[in-house]
Parts: C-alpha cells; structure tokens; sequence
C-alpha cells in the first residue's frame, strides 16, 4: 500500500512533540500497527486487540484503559487482514478492524456506544467503517423489535427483514464499487454474500465480488487475504452459474433407484407427477437431525398439495438408519439407502460434499433448485404448488 503523505503545520508539531515522543516509547521493537484514544466511561478496563479467522480469535495484543479511559496499543501484525478490538472482562464490546501493516488509527468512543458510533480516523478505511457500524447498528435494533412481533407470518417477516437490511447491502455496494481496493471492503463484503441462498440475493453483488478481487490482488498481491477473496470470487461465480442452469429447470434429477429399510426398492422417477425434495441426510450427522423438525413441519403443511420428501441417508449402519427415522418422525415412506455412506456413488451424481443437501425437483422431474431450506424452500414450493 503506497504510504500517505501528511503534510503538518510546524506549530501543530511543536505543540504536540511531548506527546508524540511518549506515544513512540510505547511501541515495542518489531510492532507496525498503533492504536490510541479514549474510550470514555471505560476507565481501567482490559483493552484487548485479536486476529480473528475461521479457526476463531487470537490475542496478539493487550492493554488496560488509564484512568480517563486512554490508552496506547502496538502489534504485530503479518499483513491486512480483519482483526478485531475488544473491551472489557464480561460484556462482549467488539469493534472490528481492518488493519494493514503501518497503520496508525485513532479511536474514541464512549464505552456505552463502543460498538455503536467509534469515531475512527486515521486511516483510509476509518470514515466508511464508522458508516457501516452506525447502519448496522440501525439494523440491528430494527430486527430485535421485528422477531418480537407475532401479528406478522413468516413470509411478512422475511419481507421486512429483507427491507430492513437493504441500506446496508446498498451503502457496502456502492462503497465497493467506489474503491475497491479499500481495506473496510472485507467487511463489507460480508453483508453481500448469499446467506441465505440465491433466492433472495441480487446477482448484482456478484460485480463487487469480482472488482474487490481485482484491486486487491493488484494492491495486496500474494498476500493470503488476496488469495482467499480470489477463490472465493470463483467458488461465488460457480455457484451462482448452477443456481441459474438448476433453477431453469431445463435438467432432469438423475434417477436414484436404492432399497428402503425393508429391502424394497424404490425409485426417484416413480414420483414423478409430484415435487419432491431429495433430502440427503445421516442418522449420525447432527446439522441433519436439527433440520429435521423443519422438513418434516414442510412435509406437513404441503404434503396433501402434491409435495413429497425423499430421504436418502448416508448411513452405514441400517439400525441407526432405522432408529433416526422413528426418533425425528420421518413420516413420509420414501426412505432410501446404499449403506455406503461418503463413498456412494451419489456425492458425484449430484455433486455434493456436505449434508444436509437438498435439491429440489418439479412435477416433470426436473431440478429447480439445491440446497434449499426454510423461508428459501417454502418460497419455492408456493411456486410450484
């Protein structure tokens, strides 16, 4: 990243070199990263700066807030990543950063608002990241009185939360846009990603994607950050291309011809006429029996419009298969198996690596859609139904 150059009146420098000398003391030898400011009404708290990545958090860095609240933080840091600050012993008050190695920011907050309205400077990434914090925060507020409201149904309240959160994901679009070699752009992506599948997401953020992953590779080249927003950047892409050819409904489901737990077979093909949702699943996979109380309240509801789940587990051993089915309350008769677990031969047909997995098929036996649950699925049974 090319260094700003800050040109400082004399005066101003000769005012504030008491300051500025004490304030290099306490950086230790091999730091290049400085935080400083006050957080008010936060007076002797713990004060601690952590990297944060998929694995989870780790301290690279601490303090303790003086008597006014102030402080002076250094680190170490390898290059840009997000990393975030956090202050206090039992409340969880986080402010997430954006750091690049020589960056200097400033910070002050009351501990009331510290994750709500930070002034942060300093930096190029400073204003946008206050910005973000103060909508979100916004949004935040917004959706805890909205899961209060019981006059609304599902549907409503997918519809209000989708509005609610609009001026973010339009403020992190047009900032990406903007300049999207910005280090706060990390963050923002995040409020762009498809969380709850393509259904609801707007193919426009995919533009982000692609225009972040160039400048940064331009601006971060070989770093780690750079390399995982690449792969990302594809992975998005791939996926989004299936979502289009699966949801077009222009392909037909492979034909899945397996035993049920009695030794009869039954086939995916004899259900056409119906929408069916093929549900792969495991007795031992946890994630698949918390979403099964979800399938099997959908496979209520629609059951008598002409939907139909078929279930085809991953298990090897057939009394767990069994007892799985009995204990969640799989009611619907189209249950079926290899017993081979990962290596059955449908991970490949169907192209899956991870369960639950659904995908759904209409009544021509076509795919119109994968990995669909929750609002996502009943949304697209409406459809069909």
């Amino acid at each position: 990243m090319k260094n700003i150059k800050i040109f400082i009146p004399f005066l101003v420098l000769f005012l504030f070199s008491c300051e500025n000398k004490e304030e290099v003391k306490e950086i230790k030898a091999g730091d290049n990263v400085q935080l400083t400011g006050e957080i008010k009404g936060g007076e002797n708290q713990p004060l601690v700066l952590e990297y944060v990545d998929e694995r989870g958090k780790k301290e690279i860095s601490s303090t303790t807030l003086d008597e006014e609240g102030k402080f002076q933080l250094s680190a170490k840091i390898d290059e840009i990543s997000i990393y975030q600050l956090r202050v206090g012993m039992g409340e969880r008050k986080v402010i997430p950063l954006t750091l690049v190695p020589k960056d200097q920011i400033k910070i002050v907050v009351s501990y009331s608002d510290f994750e709500i309205k930070p002034q942060i400077s300093g930096t190029e990434w400073a204003k946008p990241l206050s910005e973000y914090m103060s909508l979100f925060n916004q949004f935040a507020l917004k959706q805890v009185e909205l899961m209060k409201r019981t006059d609304l149904t599902q549907d409503q309240q997918l519809k209000e939360f989708l509005i609610m959160r609009s001026p973010i994901d339009e403020f992190s679009y047009q900032r990406i846009l903007k300049d999207p070699a910005n280090p706060v752009n990390l963050i923002l992506l995040t409020s762009l990603t498809p969380a709850m599948g393509f259904t609801y997401w707007d193919k426009k953020h995919l533009e982000c994607f692609q225009k972040m992953s160039t400048a940064f590779n331009k601006k971060f080249q070989g770093k780690a950050v750079s390399i995982s927003l690449d792969q990302q950047t594809k992975q998005l892409e791939s996926a989004y291309n299936d979502y289009l050819l699966t949801n077009k409904g222009d392909k037909d489901a492979p034909e899945i011809a397996l035993n049920n737990p009695d030794g009869k077979e039954i086939k995916l093909s004899s259900l056409k006429g119906k929408v069916v949702l093929i549900d792969f699943w495991a007795s031992w996979c946890g994630p698949c029996r918390k979403e099964n109380p979800n399938v099997v309240r959908i496979y209520n509801q629609y059951k008598n419009k002409g939907f139909v789940v078929f279930s085809v587990s991953l298990d090897r051993d057939i009394n767990a298969w069994k007892q799985a089915i009995q204990q969640d309350g799989l009611n619907w008769p189209y249950h079926v198996s290899d017993l081979k677990h990962w290596n059955t031969p449908l991970t490949q047909t169907y192209q899956f690596n991870t369960i639950p997995f659904t995908v759904l098929v209409n009544k021509k036996g076509k795919i119109v859609g994968t990995n669909l649950r929750g609002e996502s699925l009943e949304q697209k049974l409406k459809e069909l139904l």
